[in-house]
């Protein structure tokens, strides 16, 4: 009885009391677990970046070690950078005098042709490849060292079937160059303009209008710039043994934001291929390229150029003819002679002509978009019926001028009311 009263008179202590079921105390090996396991991710993250770092390192001392060897030269500084930086990955450096090499000294047996910026050469490296080399005019192509690396950039970041690929470029004091897969079968002016006799059918040439559609539909609409080539014609159109075309020479290529109807620009391209809008009031947009393929379709279909003086004054300038031609419901008299004498259902040209009067439009906006071009040439659709194109004044080509100024008031800018918006323009 007196062991009872202690007992409640003096209760156990609470250090002392029983845990209760089902609970347990935080074990000290556990949380020693947790921070050894943070302290080993902790300590890989911080290896993979030492790698991924050491790795790039090594990448550029592999390329500069490459270039020493072969020539006793390493890349410029810049080049160097941007090889490190990852945006010229894509493509090789080539030294000057590698190059310079390839071409036998840029003899004129490897010739090519000339661009708007310089003259192409054939040659071969050291592995057994065959390149075209373009070695850009100092007088013609003033770019510094920054400026010709952001066209290369620009020319890297557009990949497509249908568009020359670029392989590699040189900046070595004042000397640019750049470096392209080579065409066996050359440019497609050589074939068209009849200076050899090569001679293509309807499919062969099918083909290469559908192509060089979808090298346009690209650059405008699915390229991740939009980018307005300026210089469609038959010479800056190449192509491969299979006759598949690639469309070349981007070094008068532009490229603005979506939200932006035109440039406004400085004229540059080649007359005869010019739409009016951007000859006249310097307005560039895609809508240009596609004034352009227009002429070009043409030169395909006739095999001929877009403006040849020797001919008679009505047939001098392609374009003004097949209109004639078409009021009086004899377009089909432009098919090449040689393609009626393979049997060729005529609508089937005469179908592609009237895709090219579309292209053809004086106003900017009533011409289509490439996509609704492909279209039309694919599925046949219909065309609609195109109104008369925009010609040169037939007084003032006799004086030798081939000014715009006389259809300027006949045909109003199409982006007349979005002069007073500064966003629409730029320089």
């Amino acid at each position: 009885m007196v062991r009872r009263i202690l007992e409640v008179t003096n209760p156990p202590s609470p250090s002392k009391l029983p845990e209760p079921r089902g609970t347990a105390s935080p074990s000290p090996m556990s949380s020693s677990a947790l921070f050894f396991f943070a302290g080993v991710l902790v300590v890989l993250v911080i290896v993979l970046i030492i790698i991924t770092l050491f790795w790039k390192f090594m990448k550029l001392n592999e390329m500069t070690t490459k270039f020493a060897k072969k020539d006793n030269s390493l890349p410029p500084q810049g080049v160097a950078s941007e090889v490190l930086s990852g945006t010229l990955r894509t493509i090789s450096y080539f030294n000057f005098q590698t190059l310079k090499k390839a071409t036998k000294n840029f003899h004129a047996d490897n010739l090519l042709g000339r661009g708007g910026f310089g003259p192409v050469y054939r040659g071969k490296l050291r592995d057994g490849r065959t390149v075209a080399v373009k070695k850009l005019s100092l007088d013609k192509s003033q770019q510094g060292e920054s400026e010709f690396l952001a066209e290369v950039r620009m020319i890297t970041s557009i990949q497509h079937k249908n568009l020359v690929r670029l392989l590699g470029c040189c900046s070595d004091g004042e000397q640019r160059l750049l470096v392209y897969e080579y065409m066996k079968n050359r440019s497609l002016d050589l074939i068209v303009y009849g200076n050899n006799n090569q001679f293509m059918d309807w499919n062969t040439r099918f083909q290469i209008i559908l192509g060089i559609a979808r090298g346009l539909q690209y650059l405008h609409e699915d390229s991740p710039l939009r980018i307005v080539h300026r210089d469609i014609k038959a010479s800056n159109v190449l192509l491969d043994d299979k006759f598949q075309p690639r469309i070349s020479d981007f070094g008068l290529a532009r490229f603005f934001p979506e939200d932006q109807a035109y440039l406004s620009t400085t004229f540059a391209g080649t007359l005869g291929y010019t739409a009016p809008e951007y000859a006249i009031r310097g307005e560039l947009s895609e809508k240009a390229d596609i004034y352009s393929f227009g002429v070009l379709l043409l030169e395909i279909i006739c095999c001929r150029k877009n403006t040849d003086l020797s001919l008679p004054s009505e047939q001098q300038y392609l374009p003004e003819y097949a209109w004639k031609l078409y009021e009086k419901n004899k377009v089909s008299e432009l098919i090449d002679p040689r393609l009626r004498q393979q049997g060729i259902e005529d609508r089937d040209v005469v179908h592609v002509i009237h895709v090219a009067f579309l292209c053809l439009q004086p106003l900017a906006n009533l011409r289509p978009p490439m996509s609704e071009v492909v279209a039309m040439l694919t599925c046949k659709a219909d065309t609609g019926t195109p109104l008369k194109p925009a010609f040169l004044d037939k007084r003032r080509r006799a004086e030798g001028s081939f000014s715009w100024d006389v259809i300027s008031e006949a045909f109003p800018s199409p982006y007349g009311s979005l002069e007073s918006h500064p966003a629409s323009r730029a320089k």
